[in-house]
């Protein structure tokens, strides 16, 4: 979700007023992700390179995640969203990490749609941790190393109740995925988009899913098995 700060100096603002202007892109988002239908969504809200920006702008992230957490809540749990979160959540402040971790916990038996928040996230430090925790499986005998192929190694990453990534879409004109779900984006379609993230709202959704249903995904096939259904590798 690109381009708050952009938006805001464009507007001759200060960059936190981008940050609130795209919250509000994010509450449209997600119930238009809900009304169509949308099994899963997950927002990049915080990265782990987020942390080395001004300590004010890094404060007013946070205080604008607490109050997404507290004023959305009766909307996700009226319409049955389960939250999740992904990344070192950890390192968040504790008056961030307890609405988070309450909500998360209210919301685990909702079943409409799965909206999960990046937070503190790095799709290297994810991979990263991954191979940790199965390398020390494999040092207590828990597993062998054999084992380790791309499905435990998926199977093991924080994403892995997740259904596989179709589509990512990044805002504000950059053409990069910027350490967002790197191992789940192997087979990814990717929409870039021109708008900066506040003016991304669900018209701008419905143009990237529009489009996404004019690709042809092929998973490492030729065209024509995919068409003719001939699937075996």
């Amino acid at each position: 979700m690109d381009g708050n700060g952009r938006w805001a100096e464009n507007q001759g603002l200060e960059r936190l007023a981008g940050h609130k202007e795209g919250a509000k892109s994010v509450q449209d988002i997600v119930r238009a992700a809900r009304e169509i239908g949308l099994e899963a969504i997950t927002l990049y809200a915080f990265s782990s390179q987020n942390w080395a920006r001004p300590g004010a702008e890094v404060l007013g992230l946070m205080n604008l995640l607490r109050d997404y957490l507290f004023e959305e809540r009766p909307e996700i749990m009226e319409n049955g969203i389960q939250l999740r979160a992904i990344g070192d959540i950890e390192k968040l402040p504790d008056f961030v990490r307890e609405p988070l971790d309450s909500l998360r916990n209210d919301s685990a038996s909702n079943d409409k749609m799965v909206l999960t928040l990046a937070l503190s996230y790095g799709g290297r430090e994810s991979i990263a941790q991954t191979a940790r925790a199965l390398a020390e499986k494999v040092a207590s005998g828990e597993m062998k190393a054999r084992e380790i192929n791309v499905e435990s190694f998926g199977q093991a990453m924080p994403t892995a109740h997740l259904p596989p990534l179709d589509l990512l879409i990044r805002t504000s004109g950059e053409q990069r995925i910027s350490n967002f779900l790197l191992w789940e984006a192997g087979y990814t379609e990717l929409c870039f988009s021109d708008l900066l993230w506040p003016d991304f709202r669900r018209e701008a959704l419905y143009a990237s899913l529009e489009e996404y249903k004019g690709r042809k995904r092929r998973f490492g096939l030729t065209g024509s098995q995919v068409e003719s259904g001939d699937l075996a590798p």
